[in-house]
């Protein structure tokens, strides 16, 4: 008879199978178990036909990987710490010393800060370049360049740029292109098929997205995915995130799953909210301009109408002002600190409405000719009434006047 412990750490019971509920169940294991050595020996953790460490994938983790490649139009997934993380994997799967990363001058920040660290550190050059001037990406594009990042729309500023043509040059250079997904989130437009139904079709070959934003959708979760529909180049990455020791978290994964439901709905919602606030920020005399793609007057609108126009909710949950030159930083920061209803943040796609005031001298190689002088504020929207979310924004107006 086995002492108490024992029993316990080795009990026999097993609950009987066919449970089925609206959510999946969560699994944590680090330690898996094999039923005999010859599983073990066959087991290939590579193909998801089997399990062999939780590090390498639970029912939990597979089945989030799978209905994020459902959303996206990819056809093979990795989970990755955040969106930051599912950047530096592609980065470092692909590169070598040498090689050379091409770089939207609007790309996410932390992105450029890792090619001017680690990636430089490592011998891997990179250029910036125009992303509203394809011809500027064609002269950039050498015989080093080995992959290129696309962005749409652009952070901050969000710039939409011709990304069908994009794709296009990359494919005639026979470079890799990767696009940062999350403004999109898999609803905007299908990056694995930017031009339904003409042939061939133009399609990024790895789309990344920081699940962090509108898939959780709850501000408490940090996480980011890479999808592809190549098999040669998903292995080239998941050996990389392997030997990286890249996992999440269990319900962390959860979350996700439970959120994704309502995600299109969210989105919807999110995007109705943010064009009423721009539109009236429109008439505003305090912003020199106003940024948003579907705003006719916002750099790339004709591209974001051409790929995304014809889809409910295409436009996110971000917008983007110009303070005119005759406010000082100092009464932008005011301006910022009086919101109520906003709070001073970064991310976006949570149910909080964000602020944040950049300064945009830092963060671009020089100032974009189609942006207004002056000193950028941008909005994530969230779920609140766009009505309470306008009247914040006038009384915090009223204040630096």
């Amino acid at each position: 008879m086995a002492e108490l412990i024992t029993a316990l750490i080795h009990h026999p019971y097993q609950p009987p199978s066919g449970f089925v509920a609206p959510q999946p169940g969560v699994f944590k294991a680090s330690t898996v178990f094999f039923p005999n050595v010859a599983a073990m020996r066959q087991f290939d953790w590579k193909d998801k036909s089997a399990y062999t460490y939780g590090l390498h994938g639970t029912p939990t983790t597979y089945t989030l990987e799978e209905r994020l490649c459902t959303l996206e139009g990819g056809a093979q997934c990795l989970l990755v710490p955040s969106g930051l993380a599912a950047i530096a994997t592609v980065c470092l799967a692909l590169l070598r010393n040498g090689d050379e990363v091409l770089i939207p001058d609007n790309a996410y920040g932390p992105s450029k800060a890792l090619a001017e660290g680690e990636l430089a550190h490592w011998g891997i050059t990179h250029r910036y370049f125009d992303p509203m001037d394809p011809a500027d990406l064609a002269a950039k594009l050498s015989p080093q360049t080995r992959l290129v990042w696309l962005e749409a729309a652009g952070s901050v500023t969000l710039e939409f740029p011709d990304l069908c043509e994009q794709v296009r040059l990359c494919r005639a250079a026979k470079v890799l292109c990767a696009l940062d997904n999350t403004w999109g989130a898999g609803l905007a437009f299908r990056p694995f098929d930017l031009q339904p139904g003409q042939l061939p079709a133009l399609a990024v070959d790895i789309s990344i997205h920081a699940l962090t934003k509108y898939p959780s959708g709850g501000g408490d979760v940090l996480m980011g995915s890479v999808i592809t529909t190549d098999q040669g180049l998903h292995m080239r990455l998941k050996l990389c995130h392997m030997r990286l020791g890249l996992g999440v978290a269990a319900n962390d994964a959860e979350s996700v799953l439970r959120a994704l439901p309502s995600l299109s709905l969210r989105y919807r919602q999110h995007d109705e909210s943010t064009r009423a606030l721009a539109h009236g920020c429109q008439q505003r005399d305090e912003f020199a301009q106003v940024l948003h793609p579907a705003l006719p007057q916002s750099p790339g609108h004709a591209q974001w109408q051409a790929l995304c126009g014809d889809a409910f909710g295409a436009a996110a949950g971000l917008f983007s002002v110009i303070f005119k030159p005759d406010y000082s930083q100092a009464q932008v920061d005011a301006f910022c600190d009086a919101l109520q209803l906003f709070k001073i943040g970064y991310s976006w796609g949570g149910p909080m409405s964000l602020v944040m005031p950049y300064q945009l001298e830092t963060m671009r190689s020089k100032w974009p000719a189609h942006l207004a002088r002056g000193t950028l504020v941008r909005f994530s929207i969230g779920l609140e009434s766009a009505a309470d979310l306008q009247n914040d924004l006038l009384q915090a107006l009223q204040q630096v006047a």
